[in-house]
């Protein structure tokens, strides 16, 4: 049972490190970096990183450099197959063009998420704790 520890813990991150990877945070923003570091708290340090923002058929990147990420933030992490990036059908667009309509998407997803909060409140009893990005 002992061998099995390593695999399920930060360690296995170790052959990750100088990749390019997705991490998807707790906030819902999506990053693209390189891994350079990483700790026991699987605290990240990404490289050369950039936010992406989608919609629909179209994304757009704002540009960020060094990242440094606190492990408990972290949602998702993935590699990002460098031969398939490409084929992504996706149109990359100007930051500022897509960030209206990012925001926009953005205040639904929260209005929705609300009225459903109050049904589950009302109808089912379900408590309304946490707060914003607390979704995960």
């Amino acid at each position: 049972m002992d061998s099995l520890i390593p695999f399920t813990t930060s360690g296995s991150l170790v052959d990750c490190v100088d990749r390019k990877m997705l991490v998807i945070l707790r906030d819902g923003r999506k990053l693209h970096g390189v891994l350079r570091s990483y700790d026991q708290f699987a605290n990240l340090v990404l490289e050369d990183t950039v936010e992406r923002i989608y919609h629909g058929n179209a994304f757009a990147e704002s540009w960020h450099g060094l990242f440094i990420i606190r492990g408990e933030n972290v949602v998702l992490l993935g590699e990002i197959d460098l031969d398939r990036e490409e084929d992504v059908p996706l149109k990359q667009v100007d930051y500022n063009v897509l960030i209206a309509y990012h925001k926009q998407d953005a205040e639904t997803k929260k209005e929705r998420e609300e009225a459903k909060s109050q049904i589950l409140y009302e109808q089912k009893g379900f408590c309304k704790e946490g707060g914003e990005g607390d979704g995960y």
